[in-house]
């Protein structure tokens, strides 16, 4: 693990969802099925679409926002239609389950286990609508592990907007550098630590860090990374 200095040690932790700890391009074997030959393709470009969507509506204000399941839905549309793929109504509604219910990574509980184990709070931050994360959690089986599960929602933004950062502040009643903010994304990583999070970005892909002059507080390749914050 690559290692920076930490401010202070963090009290509590708070994971994103989507990428994080749950497999958004675990839909591809659906897609896959629905598009032979398109499933990778199909689930990178619905993932970037959707990521793209959450900009757009962040930059442009509250009149502009739509909750991140109908923001889900429109980038499929989007991304079907680009890849020239013919999309129909049971076709979407089948992957569109498939999100709802997305494979999590295998280590999650096992990290989980070892943080409450530990004393250690924990928690969700997503831009992931209420409903979409507590179906999400539940299938999972986290719903135990957990302590808090916080949508930016309210917020009618999403991240890397500071008003979806505060959420998690807000809820855990801490300053950001006592809350290790843990991100897959690397783009989230970058503005968690720009609020002022501690962050650790699980750079699972081998990515090259985003060029923005700023680098998170460790990055690491697997979640159980996380664990090296809070000694046993």
């Amino acid at each position: 693990m690559e290692k920076g200095p930490a401010k202070q040690p963090p009290r509590a932790v708070l994971f994103d969802a989507y990428g994080t700890l749950f497999d958004v391009y675990s839909v591809a074997l659906t897609a896959e099925q629905l598009f032979p030959g398109s499933g990778n393709a199909l689930a990178q470009l619905w993932r970037d679409k959707q990521i793209d969507y959450t900009r757009l509506v962040s930059m442009s204000g509250p009149r502009h926002y739509q909750p991140f399941w109908a923001i889900t839905r429109n980038a499929l549309k989007f991304s079907a239609e680009k890849l020239g793929l013919a999309l129909t109504a049971e076709g979407e509604e089948r992957l569109m389950n498939q999100y709802r219910h997305l494979s999590a990574f295998p280590e999650n509980r096992e990290v989980l286990q070892a943080l409450k184990a530990r004393g250690v709070r924990t928690g969700i931050l997503s831009n992931g609508d209420p409903d979409m994360l507590a179906v999400a959690v539940k299938s999972a089986g986290l719903t135990e592990l957990l302590d808090e599960v916080l949508s930016v929602h309210a917020t009618q933004t999403f991240k890397t907007d500071p008003a979806a950062y505060q959420v998690g502040v807000d809820a855990l009643q801490l300053p950001p550098r006592e809350i290790l903010f843990v991100s897959s994304n690397g783009w989230d990583a970058i503005g968690a630590t720009w609020f002022g999070y501690t962050t650790l970005w699980v750079n699972r892909a081998g990515a090259p860090l985003e060029r923005l002059n700023c680098t998170p507080t460790r990055t690491g390749h697997s979640l159980r990374e996380v664990l090296d914050f809070f000694p046993a």
